[in-house]
């Protein structure tokens, strides 16, 4: 049996349900994802795009880079979402009601990480993508 898990945004607007069976977490480094959430790092979890689902409100969108929608809650600004494939979807860790259900358990996108920045030598790290992809 897989868990749910559920998040929103920061006023209340949004509201999501994930599954979390098959769920991979990661911290992500890119220069796009911290400009698009002003911060040093995002923490993301992967899931298949059938075990996301909006449960309340309508999230705004962005095309962040080609193939690439973001969302965001339209009131607050908070970043949620992350799709560049029809078959999977990243939610913003920290979004969720509970984000300690499901650290993340590596790191992307080394190459562009912050010199200030701090790695956990614990999680497995990647320069570029995550497992698989890493193309350095």
């Amino acid at each position: 049996m897989t868990a749910t898990l559920e998040g929103g945004c920061l006023c209340g607007a949004l509201r999501y349900r994930i599954e979390k069976g098959g769920a991979v977490a990661s911290i992500c480094h890119c220069a796009t994802c911290r400009r698009a959430a002003g911060a040093q790092s995002v923490a993301w979890a992967t899931v298949a795009s059938d075990d996301f689902a909006w449960t309340r409100g309508a999230a705004a969108t962005h095309l962040s880079s080609p193939g690439v929608v973001r969302t965001h809650c339209p009131a607050c600004g908070t970043s949620l979402t992350y799709q560049s494939a029809a078959d999977s979807i990243d939610v913003t860790l920290a979004s969720l009601d509970d984000p300690e259900a499901l650290p993340p358990a590596s790191e992307i996108w080394l190459a562009h990480r912050l010199s200030w920045e701090p790695v956990d030598p614990a999680r497995p790290g990647f320069a570029r993508g995550g497992p698989g992809e890493d193309r350095s």
